[in-house]
């Protein structure tokens, strides 16, 4: 989810369309090149759209890659469809009822079935404040971890909002100790519980077809928002998620990684803890810290949704390493 300025956790969770304003000044951060760099496909495309595109990456499997930096965010959020003989799964409920509503007419194009299963890696707006949009007739079913579902619906009132509170009425809850897995029939889908982004994220690992969608633990091309990050815990997620061997990475923001995008983003990640580190022993702020920040060479491009997120960053580093002293 972006962050825009000092909001209120309801305010964050409860109104991602609040932040996406923010997106007007990306293109003043990034240019043109970030735009060209995240319109070139890294797969087959199969669904084209203003705001995202579903690319094959492997047989009944999609990743839908979304664009904001076009203006467009209906989807915002990365996300994807895995068919199976016996079921449909939809990875993310986007950041509208619009582009849920879209990725459920994909999946019935694409697969001649509506999904039977949503999983929402994480409480952030933009990828769990479109699953009302999946419609109220044989509606899928949301799968979440119990923090995952309790802080998104603790971002709004069910009985204001009863078509956003329905959807989480009944909620499949996820393990959050354990691997689990949801069967297709001649697939299954591995949900595995990680932390790190916020207190409660997971992957949807596929190791038979070597693909991993990776919500926002991974940000390709883009860099991460620390918000509700315990940054040694993200540091080490990542880690684990690469030491998966995957030749596919579906990020949370940004284009398909493989493993040399990667090795790139935990270059990233180790970085910014550098920085947090000197800064700590400089007796610098955060703010004027991130404001000298710089990404290493061969990465410079990477496009921020908020000029904030190197000091963001910076921040939660130096909170998290004050507090073991």
């Amino acid at each position: 989810m972006i962050g825009c300025g000092h909001q209120t956790r309801r305010e964050f969770i409860g109104a991602s369309g609040s932040c996406f304003a923010y997106l007007s000044s990306v293109f003043a951060i990034s240019g043109s090149t970030a735009l060209s760099r995240w319109a070139r496909p890294r797969a087959d495309v199969v669904a084209q759209e203003a705001w995202g595109r579903l690319e094959e990456v492997g047989p009944g499997l999609w990743a839908l890659i979304s664009t904001p930096l076009t203006g467009d965010y209906t989807t915002l959020s990365n996300g994807g469809i895995i068919a199976g003989r016996a079921g449909v799964v939809i990875v993310e409920g986007t950041a509208s009822p619009e582009g849920a509503r879209w990725m459920a007419e994909r999946a019935v194009a694409l697969t001649g079935r509506a999904p039977t299963h949503v999983v929402v890696t994480h409480y952030h707006g933009d990828h769990a404040r479109g699953v009302d949009g999946f419609g109220v007739e044989d509606p899928p079913a949301i799968h979440a971890t119990p923090a995952t579902a309790g802080l998104v619906t603790s971002g709004f009132d069910a009985a204001s909002e009863p078509e956003r509170a329905r959807p989480w009425a009944d909620v499949v809850l996820i393990d959050p100790g354990a691997p689990t897995g949801i069967d297709l029939g001649d697939r299954t889908v591995a949900v595995v519980p990680y932390e790190g982004h916020t207190a409660s994220d997971v992957v949807i690992d596929l190791p038979d077809d070597d693909v991993v969608w990776c919500g926002d633990l991974v940000w390709n091309e883009m860099f991460p928002n620390y918000l509700d990050a315990v940054p040694s815990v993200l540091s080490a997620s990542v880690r684990s998620i690469v030491d998966s061997g995957r030749g596919t990475f579906v990020p949370g923001h940004g284009p398909l990684a493989d493993a040399a995008a990667m090795s790139t983003y935990v270059s990233i990640l180790d970085d910014i803890e550098g920085a947090a580190r000197s800064a700590l022993a400089d007796g610098r702020t955060a703010e004027v810290a991130g404001e000298a920040y710089r990404l290493p060479d061969g990465v410079s491009e990477w496009t921020l949704f908020n000029p904030e997120y190197f000091s963001r960053a910076i921040d939660a580093w130096m909170r998290e390493l004050g507090s073991r002293d």
